[in-house]
């Protein structure tokens, strides 16, 4: 069962509504999660800001991917130091190294859909 304020970092965010990562904001703010998001450009999406700096967050439950494998590399200290409870590979995100990495520091990995997970309650 869905759990509420699941406080999640897209990575990779995009004011493009034909990005997916678009449509996760607003799926994970319809749903009342708390949302910071890191993208390529500044922009907002609904009440959430994206900006391009690794800002250190507190409690984030959930990071969520919208990067390929090649850019996810910058990011990893970045990920890890949130010390999230778990990391989202959405579909095109798949990497082995990170997945490692997130098991090797207690954060799950998980290979899925963001968008799935919320239209199912499984978030």
């Amino acid at each position: 069962m869905e759990t509420p304020n699941k406080k999640t970092l897209v990575l990779g965010a995009s004011e493009n509504p034909a990005r997916y990562s678009f449509l996760a904001i607003n799926s994970l703010r319809r749903h009342q999660h708390p949302v910071t998001a890191i993208g390529r450009k500044n922009g907002r999406v609904l009440d959430v800001d994206i900006t391009t700096e690794k800002k250190p967050l507190e409690t984030v439950d959930t990071v969520t991917l919208y990067l390929n494998p090649t850019h996810q590399k910058e990011y990893y200290d970045y990920i890890l130091s949130l010390k999230p409870k778990r990391i989202i590979f959405n579909p095109g995100t798949e990497n082995t190294e990170l997945y490692n990495l997130a098991k090797k520091n207690g954060i799950q990995p998980l290979e899925a859909c963001t968008l799935v997970m919320l239209s199912t309650g499984q978030y």
